[in-house]
């Protein structure tokens, strides 16, 4: 789930899953609720970043 999730299935995988969400309530429910971490971990990807500059900035 996380793996699809996160877009990182080779398409094979991607559409075995695809064919299952189709008929799977629990994984379509589970997969909603995880639709938001990747854009919660680019954030955090960016405020680290941002946090590392700041770091690396002579004061």
């Amino acid at each position: 789930m996380a793996a699809y999730a996160l877009g990182v299935l080779d398409e094979e995988d991607h559409e075995v899953f695809q064919r299952h969400l189709m008929t799977c309530e629990e994984c379509q429910v589970e997969l909603r609720e995880l639709s938001e971490v990747p854009g919660l971990l680019d954030v955090v990807k960016r405020d680290r970043s941002n946090a590392l500059d700041e770091d690396r900035t002579p004061h």
